[in-house]
């Protein structure tokens, strides 16, 4: 295969398995807590950084986690304690970021809508030899928490009452699921963009559900389905001269429609099987069982 002979298809292939694998991990928990759009507004902030990072002549990669990781701790914050009007300063800080990434990019020598572009819809063939660096050492993080502490994440995400009344630290497991995902978004915005970044938290997600049941089955489809369609997406980018992000996405969604297809006719067949007569659950009197044994009541 010609496409394994260039060095940035190399990079490539490799940064899309493993923003493939990362991206579910994080997402069936966003999923769970229902905050599907939360990777969205953190991409929102993370364009701030990758601005100050061209302004400070730094690495954008590098800045913007720390710029989206203190947008999830806002972020955070905001939906503990700002009950009333919570969602009008998240609106604040999702525009608030977009407008300061743009104004920052701008300002710095540079800075180029091209690099701009880059960043919001992704560009993986300009992966560089240093973006992998990062993207190894944040991916560990990513699947260091989101798999060694899968038990405690899934409880919180399911009932946060039960599992503080377990004992379990809730709002350091929030916040830690939080700054997760902002990692998890500076992972992957070289790969689909800080637009698009969402959707391949979300997507497999929704699409492994069609399909399973219990937490661990869904976990591990939804991170073959990230794989399967970041590797698909960004080999058919290099064949057929399309954005990369824009592609692993729509393959994201076409899978999603073929799994609901084939998932509504079994769900029917499945509850058309429970609906007979005798299918429920009965109650056998042993056939053995003898007069004495026999409860009456005296009049």
């Amino acid at each position: 295969m010609d496409i394994l002979t260039y060095g940035f298809m190399q990079r490539a292939l490799i940064a899309a398995l493993i923003v493939g694998v990362t991206a579910p991990a994080i997402g069936i928990y966003l999923v769970q807590r229902r905050q599907a759009l939360m990777g969205d507004g953190i991409g929102h902030v993370a364009l701030t950084g990758v601005g100050l990072g061209f302004l400070l002549n730094q690495s954008p990669v590098w800045v913007a986690t720390a710029v989206a990781i203190a947008g999830s701790i806002v972020m955070e914050l905001v939906r503990w304690y700002g009950k009333t009007r919570g969602d009008l300063a998240l609106a604040m800080l999702f525009y608030g970021g977009m407008a300061g990434g743009v104004m920052l990019m701008s300002l710095s020598d540079a800075g180029s809508n091209a690099n701009l572009g880059t960043y919001l819809f992704g560009s993986i063939a300009t992966v560089s030899p240093e973006d992998m660096t990062t993207i190894y050492v944040l991916a560990a993080l990513v699947l260091a928490i989101t798999v060694g502490l899968r038990r405690q994440l899934f409880a919180v995400c399911q009932d946060e009452e039960f599992a503080r009344v377990t004992g379990l630290p809730v709002r350091l497991l929030n916040l830690l699921i939080a700054v997760t995902a902002a990692v998890t978004v500076t992972v992957a915005m070289r790969v689909v963009g800080l637009l698009l970044v969402s959707a391949l938290m979300v997507i497999p997600v929704a699409a492994a559900q069609q399909i399973s049941r219990s937490f661990a089955v869904t976990f591990s489809v939804a991170v073959a389905i990230g794989v399967a369609v970041t590797l698909t997406g960004t080999t058919t980018s290099y064949y057929v001269d399309v954005p990369s992000g824009a592609t692993i996405v729509l393959f994201a969604i076409g899978l999603f429609v073929v799994l609901t297809a084939l998932a509504t006719p079994l769900a029917k067949k499945r509850a058309r099987a429970a609906a007979r007569p005798g299918a429920g659950c009965t109650l056998e009197v042993p056939a053995g069982r003898t007069a004495p044994d026999d409860v009456s009541v005296a009049g």
